[in-house]
């Protein structure tokens, strides 16, 4: 080990002379360093660093404490608990060798920030480019990813979302399966890599999301059940088992452990929102919700800062999205599944599972945009006729984050196709328009910017036994789906556990500089910065907003004082005809509209076909999105012109 220990203090209370109390784990202090682990039922623990061990003192609520002098950071160590075992610290900062192996000390003040002017991220006018770490690159690090910040930056994103990237047993993984909470991966480059990175991406101007899971721990490496059962309750289960204990005896440590969690990410690593996964299987009937505590926290351990929180959840709520003051949760936005399942139903025709409770019309689709979700009270047939949903009444555009794929979307099919896979080579265009020039707030998952021809898998690194049970699983699941009943077919279903599907999943980077991928690149670049620069869209303001549909066109417009923008989208055939005779609302057409972008272009793949919108004719190519400009003229002009057309008649 190279460090020569010195005896252990015996302070009273376990901590170093002068030493201020301060959050759990192994934490860095002049002289030594202090540990502290919640186990209130443990008879004895000790730190046990290489053959040495050093006695911990049993506080107040079942902590345990003490002060190691002569020691610092990488540093490795485990907690002995007598007549169980060696284990990794639960609030450990850092695991070398895996979940199984030994914890490392980490000196948080090692590390030299250079973000001092950064100032964090704001919910409105972010655009949101979710990446998984370990398949972004060929590397699968954060220091590669580094390489990639001014690509994305010249794409026109603010804010990259990484899926978790907590300690997860193996090589590879999603990193939903994480059991060390408070460890970046080592697979990714571990905490400096984590930490470079974010630097840099302040460096450029672009923020970064951690997807964090409070919702249950992975079944590989987790070591919590032998500090305290209490971790976990069976009077709730989550698609995942057990789920974690907010609200019943001894939770209070357990929500201390979410929340520190939560904030150790924002303070530590500087990061600048959080995603919460799946917060619909987070339980808890206390009277104070543990997202509202999480939410309330998080904001207050950064107050130089703003940051972003998000929730994962298709309830559709608005309690999301209230403030504490009005018995909400605090969150900034939450995933909006109904608009990713109203355009894939539209564009895929696939009604089976989830699918079921949406009809793949243009007006579905319409009422959906209107409202920000669709549902809002009314009963879903996937969810056994129950009701799903609350009103979006006075909610800002910006907490409904919008999507045409994601993680979920793409890697849960069985065979990880993409959407520009499902509906075709240059067909998802009008869609990815659809969604960059609507007010509410846009994600993009990696690799749709190019029409990446590599799919995305679901991958995992479990030991055998566990393995084969998520191989197993993965294609019991996939017998629910129309069309995979032949147990032929799911053997045809890539293994989740061979290294070949994690590989297949990485994208060709090299894809956005030829072909296809250029184009799309190209068309996906230009809409954000019309997305910036409009001073209608960038208002993101979805109360000046109504949409129509008129045959195979999908009408969306938006104004601001004289300012009219509208988006037209023909998902149809060629449309050459009187506004009238396709149902476009009078007075629609105004005199003035100008085509400022056409997904149609020669420059994005497109024909260059022509676009009329006017009180005439409606013309618009197939599969094609169109965004209009007008200004209406001053009043009295308008005035005059009235006038003038009522002594023609």
């Amino acid at each position: 080990m190279g460090v020569k220990l010195a005896p252990a203090g015996r302070s009273g209370n376990g901590l170093a002379p002068d030493e201020p109390r301060a959050r759990l784990g192994a934490g860095v202090v002049d002289g030594g360093v202090r540990f502290r682990v919640w186990a209130p039922d443990a008879p004895r623990i000790d730190v046990q660093i290489e053959d040495v061990r050093f006695p911990l003192t049993r506080e107040d609520g079942g902590i345990w404490s003490g002060f190691v002098p002569g020691i610092g950071g990488s540093v490795r160590y485990r907690y002995r608990i007598e007549g169980r075992g060696a284990f990794p610290d639960p609030y450990s900062r850092s695991q070398p060798d895996g979940p199984h192996g030994a914890s490392e000390i980490i000196d948080p003040a090692a590390f030299t920030w250079h973000d001092a002017a950064w100032r964090g991220l704001a919910p409105q006018g972010i655009v949101i480019y979710e990446l998984h770490v370990g398949t972004y690159t060929a590397a699968g690090t954060f220091d590669a990813l580094i390489g990639e910040l001014d690509a994305l930056k010249e794409l026109g994103i603010n804010a990259i979302e990484l899926m978790p990237v907590a300690e997860f047993p193996g090589a590879r993984n999603w990193g939903y399966d994480g059991v060390d909470l408070f460890a970046p991966t080592r697979n990714y480059g571990g905490p400096d890599g984590l930490k470079r990175l974010v630097d840099a991406a302040h460096a450029r101007g672009l923020g970064i999301i951690l997807d964090v899971v409070y919702n249950h721990v992975g079944p590989d490496g987790n070591y919590l059940g032998q500090y305290a059962r209490e971790y976990v309750t069976q009077r709730y289960t989550t698609p995942w088992g057990d789920a974690v204990n907010y609200d019943g005896e001894r939770s209070g440590m357990v929500r201390r452990f979410a929340v520190d969690n939560a904030c150790y990410w924002l303070d530590e690593y500087h990061i600048d929102g959080l995603r919460l996964d799946a917060t619909f299987a987070i339980f808890d009937a206390s009277e104070r919700h543990i997202l509202e505590e999480i939410a309330t926290a998080a904001r207050d351990a950064v107050p130089s800062r703003s940051v972003v929180l998000i929730a994962e959840t298709h309830e559709n709520d608005a309690r999301y999205l209230r403030p504490a003051s009005e018995v909400g949760f605090g969150f900034d936005a939450t995933w909006v599944d109904d608009f990713h399942h109203a355009v894939h139903t539209t564009a895929s025709h696939e009604h089976s599972g989830y699918y079921a409770d949406y009809d793949g019309t243009l007006t579905q689709l319409a009422r959906t945009i209107e409202r920000g979700w669709l549902f809002e009270g009314q009963p879903s047939e996937h969810l056994g006729n129950g009701k799903r949903g609350t009103p979006s009444d006075g909610l800002p555009a910006w907490s409904f984050v919008y999507c045409i794929q994601n993680h979920d979307q793409v890697g849960n099919r069985a065979f990880g196709r993409r959407f520009s896979h499902l509906v075709g080579a240059g067909f998802d265009r009008p869609w990815a328009a659809l969604l960059l020039l609507l007010p509410y707030t846009p994600m993009l998952f990696m690799g749709q910017e190019f029409a990446a021809s590599s799919r995305f898998y679901y991958f995992t690194d479990h030991n055998p036994e566990l393995g084969r049970n998520v191989t197993e699983g993965r294609r019991r699941d996939s017998a629910r789906l129309a069309g995979f009943e032949d147990e032929r077919q799911q053997r045809e279903i890539p293994d989740p556990q061979v290294e070949a599907t994690f590989l297949a999943s990485k994208l060709h980077l090299d894809e956005r500089d030829e072909g296809i991928g250029q184009q799309t690149w190209l068309l996906y670049r230009e809409l954000l910065a019309l997305r910036r620069a409009d001073k209608v869209l960038a208002r993101q303001d979805r109360f000046q907003m109504r949409t129509h549909v008129a045959g195979d066109l999908l009408l969306v417009h938006l104004w601001h004082r004289r300012e009219h923008r509208l988006i037209v989208a023909n998902f149809g055939v060629g449309v050459d005809a009187a506004p009238a005779a396709l149902g476009v609302p009078a007075g629609l057409p105004v005199p003035g509209w100008c085509t400022a972008l056409s997904t149609d272009e020669r420059r994005f793949g497109g024909t260059d076909d022509r676009i009329r919108f006017d009180g005439d004719l409606v013309s618009m190519p197939p599969h094609t999105v169109a965004w209009l400009a007008a200004t209406e003229p001053p009043l009295p002009l308008r005035l005059l012109r009235a006038v003038g057309r009522w002594l023609r008649r």
